[in-house]
């Protein structure tokens, strides 16, 4: 007989505790192979396929799309065959199956080759058998019971949840206007849309009715992990911010002529990075954070710079690790590397967690300043807006020059102003001079 194996909700990275069900990549009665992936979570990091390290056929699952399961908690039981052979056992509704993967199932015949990518079901009842009943006189045949007509059931795209989840829209509800009734984004925004309607105007003299109440978006995965991060670090972190203005004129012209030579195009974002390694090795205090019960500051030897990217999910924070010890050709592929994967929402939960300082070019939306709120537990944040044409004094004369403004964001326990204005000066003069940074390679 085969082994029940239960498969419970791995750690799937830093300080999770749970995740939530996003689709079922399998049905209860599969047969799956080891290493294949069975459902897809939403973390407070990252969308991931989950795989299950038995091979048999799936026996229940648990978690429907949209529920919290947590870590440690059973997601699926799988009944395994033995090492010695094939064995038959109980599938979904006590059928018997056969729980190894390439023999044919027990009771059922020689399974049908994959068409398609499809995967392999456990057979489906039969209609019973007539049973013959004895009655005193001579009586019709019970007309045969036709078998009841398929079911199509269309599937509901993972997106499309989510977009439902985040207007508070009941996708019960809504009637699809896709193949088969199916659900679409459109039926979505257009439900949204009418949610957002004004309420028509009451008749002068009379009662206007009651608003009704706005829908609520719940605070899930990563956005109710960024709320709650961010809590945190407004309510623990004594935070202050100073800005100043800085000629990139002579930045830029830098990046034309390194992008104008043979090899890999070299991004304002890549030596905005290398100018922070730099900067962090000059200032070693702010490359830091302080203990969980407040009483040290933890000082950190390699720069892992985390850089705000927008995703599909959102705002992330991917982690460039040992950026000190990159190039800035090196800094410039990983940048794009990581930016890419938010675009598409790839990023694992390791590339998500473990920074020591950020670097936020907020300027990509096309503003000047900010006062971000610091990415707890780190100690400080460089901000650097939009890249813009301005008059500007230049060697003594009015001219037209390229200006950013840049912002930095810090800890006030691990330093004082001195320190964070001699950091943000030091990059200043590194945007306006570039050449400096020769001196400190």
């Amino acid at each position: 007989m085969p082994v029940v194996r239960e498969f419970t909700l791995p750690d799937l990275g830093e300080g999770l505790t749970g995740a939530e069900v996003v689709r079922w990549m399998v049905e209860v009665g599969d047969v799956i192979a080891v290493d294949q992936p069975v459902v897809e979570v939403e973390t407070a990091k990252a969308v991931v396929e989950v795989p299950c390290p038995y091979g048999g056929v799936v026996t229940a699952r648990y978690g429907e799309p949209g529920e919290e399961v947590a870590v440690g908690a059973p997601l699926v039981t799988v009944a395994v065959a033995p090492a010695e052979g094939p064995a038959e056992g109980l599938g979904a509704a006590g059928r018997p199956v056969t729980a190894e993967v390439e023999r044919p199932l027990v009771g059922y015949g020689v399974a049908e080759p994959d068409r398609g990518g499809r995967r392999r079901r456990v057979g489906v009842p039969t209609a019973p058998a007539p049973v013959a009943v004895a009655v005193a006189a001579p009586a019709a045949p019970p007309a045969p019971v036709a078998p009841p007509a398929p079911v199509v059931v269309p599937v509901i795209s993972p997106l499309v949840r989510r977009a439902a989840r985040e207007h508070g829209i009941d996708l019960a509800a809504l009637t699809g206007s896709g193949p088969d009734g199916l659900i679409m984004r459109a039926d979505v925004e257009r439900a949204a849309a009418a949610k957002s309607l004004p309420a028509p105007a009451a008749a002068p003299g009379s009662t206007a009715p009651a608003a009704a109440a706005d829908g609520v978006v719940p605070l899930r995965g990563l956005r109710r992990a960024v709320a709650e991060k961010l809590t945190r670090s407004h309510r623990e972190i004594p935070a202050a911010t100073c800005w100043v203005d800085a000629d990139a004129t002579e930045l830029m012209a830098l990046r034309r002529q390194l992008n104008a030579t043979p090899g890999p195009k070299v991004s304002v974002l890549a030596l905005l990075a290398r100018i922070c390694t730099v900067a962090l090795a000059r200032f070693p205090e702010l490359n830091s954070s302080v203990t969980e019960d407040g009483s040290g500051i933890l000082r950190h030897s390699a720069v892992h710079l985390g850089f705000a990217a927008q995703g599909e999910r959102g705002l992330v924070v991917p982690v460039v690790r040992g950026a000190q010890q990159l190039s800035t050709e090196q800094l410039g592929s990983e940048l794009g590397r990581l930016t890419e994967a938010a675009r598409v929402g790839s990023l694992t939960p390791a590339e998500l967690t473990g920074g020591t300082f950020t670097l936020n070019n907020y300027g990509v939306f096309g503003v000047d300043g900010s006062t971000p709120i610091l990415n707890h537990p780190e100690a400080a944040m460089l901000g650097v807006g939009r890249i813009v044409a301005k008059p500007w004094v230049h060697q003594g004369e009015l001219a037209v020059r390229e200006v950013t403004q840049l912002s930095f964001t810090f800890d006030h326990r691990v330093c004082d102003g001195g320190t964070a204005g001699g950091f943000l000066r030091f990059v200043a003069d590194c945007v306006e001079q570039p050449g400096m940074l020769l001196r400190q390679l």
